[in-house]
């Protein structure tokens, strides 16, 4: 028997301490969607910022009077549907009608967790076409872990590869690693598995240890060695790095262009280190990119034909997402300002069916 109402959490975008546990109706899905028993959320720090009302870097992104946050799920479907039978476990893609080829402005309105309402629920509707079946060799706490810093880490190494020709490092090319949240801890995986060398720089000496673990061939405390740039070339023996996870922004990107390798690929994700760049050099983005003839690439994500690419390699290489704590649904307020505290190592997940 299906229950009367359900809880979720919502948001008014006014700070991470004033996430509220609601009650809601139960959702009847419409004609083409699919109804999901949520089993487990994972948090990205883009949520941190839908709840303090700070993501509004993109345009048409405006603020919601209230808004169930966060975007990456797992769960049980309940509904029949054509796609999928009662009881399969599914994920469900960032932007719903993302499913093939470059991101488009009709996508960006599609998004889970703003403008769209979120998966920090305890059931929700998809469009059948939004979801995705979970690898069967992850639980759910992992499983949750793919749509958004999984996969932008596969479209960092792969968003110029042919769709099922993922890019192979053949033990020659490099990739940077900046930090040791969700989406480089993820490169970390995918790129070891792909035969890529690969560098991380943490401020952590407890954090590199643990990424040594997972198959890190280098690594670099950027703290105790802030010319981390002249440290990357000495391990890639002059040439830079082949691509690179752009997480930082203002502190990181120009020593970022000054050791990626020339014709290399510098994929631009976060901006941990703040949006707007400090004062000083000033010297013109043009001319950053022609000093050693690199490419610049922004990410969203990515598509729904790609997200099934890069689970079919999940499933090859037995690769499993890195949980570094999971925190029951009753918490997720304190599960999101620990996320925002920078303590995580990988990915911080909600537990949300018993």
């Amino acid at each position: 028997m299906a229950p009367t109402g359900i809880r979720q959490w919502v948001t008014a975008q006014d700070g991470l301490e004033h996430l509220t546990l609601e009650s809601a109706p139960y959702p009847e899905p419409s004609n083409g969607e699919v109804l999901v028993k949520i089993n487990c959320i994972s948090l990205n720090y883009r949520d941190t910022e839908v709840c303090m009302g700070l993501y509004g870097h993109h345009k048409g992104m405006a603020k919601a009077d209230k808004i169930v946050p966060c975007s990456d799920m797992c769960g049980t479907v309940v509904s029949e549907n054509s796609s999928f039978g009662s009881g399969s476990r599914v994920m469900a893609i960032f932007n719903q009608s993302h499913l093939t080829g470059q991101i488009k402005a009709k996508d960006m309105a599609s998004g889970l967790g703003l403008p769209l309402p979120g998966v920090l629920t305890e059931y929700r509707s998809f469009p059948a076409s939004a979801l995705v079946a979970a690898p069967a060799h992850l639980p759910d706490e992992e499983a949750a872990c793919l749509p958004i810093a999984a996969m932008t880490a596969w479209m960092a190494i792969n968003w110029n590869e042919p769709l099922g020709k993922p890019a192979q490092g053949d033990g020659e090319k490099f990739v940077l690693l900046q930090g040791t949240g969700g989406v480089a801890i993820s490169g970390l995986l995918i790129a070891h598995a792909s035969g890529f060398e690969t560098i991380v720089t943490s401020s952590s000496d407890a954090k590199l240890e643990k990424a040594k673990a997972l198959g890190a061939d280098y690594t670099i405390n950027y703290r105790t060695n802030p010319d981390w740039q002249d440290e990357v070339l000495r391990i890639t023996y002059g040439e830079g790095a082949d691509i690179i996870f752009e997480n930082g922004a203002a502190k990181t990107l120009r020593k970022s262009f000054e050791c990626v390798a020339f014709g290399g690929m510098i994929s631009c994700i976060g901006y941990l280190s703040g949006k707007e760049d400090d004062e000083g050099d000033r010297t013109s983005t043009n001319v950053l990119a022609l000093m050693r003839n690199v490419t610049l690439k922004g990410l969203l994500n990515g598509p729904k034909d790609r997200f099934k690419e890069m689970n079919g390699f999940f499933a090859k290489h037995k690769l499993r997402p890195v949980v570094d704590r999971t925190f029951p649904f009753g918490e997720a307020k304190e599960a999101l300002q620990y996320l925002y505290s920078g303590s995580h190592f990988g990915k911080v997940v909600v537990k949300v069916a018993e």
